[in-house]
């Protein structure tokens, strides 16, 4: 889960990050969280899969999330 331990790394440096992943990873991005001792830290978990999305259906996708992007880099 290399975006969470990125997202682990811009939280230690002072730098609000969240992370974007499908479902099918959930499980392991809690964990992953948890292990680096930010058990709770927000994520947005996108329906699974998305590899068979064209463009515009992973944009829509993509947009229904913003406020809760924002927002988890604001709040």
């Amino acid at each position: 889960m290399c975006s969470v331990h990125d997202a682990v790394e811009f939280e230690k440096r002072g730098i609000p990050a969240t992370v974007f992943l499908t479902e099918i990873f959930r499980n392991s991005a809690i964990h992953t969280f948890r292990s680096k001792g930010m058990d709770g830290h927000p994520f947005i978990a996108l329906p699974h899969p998305i590899s068979n999305l064209s463009p515009e259906q992973m944009r829509e996708v993509t947009l229904r999330h913003m406020d809760e992007f924002v927002s988890h880099l604001t709040g």
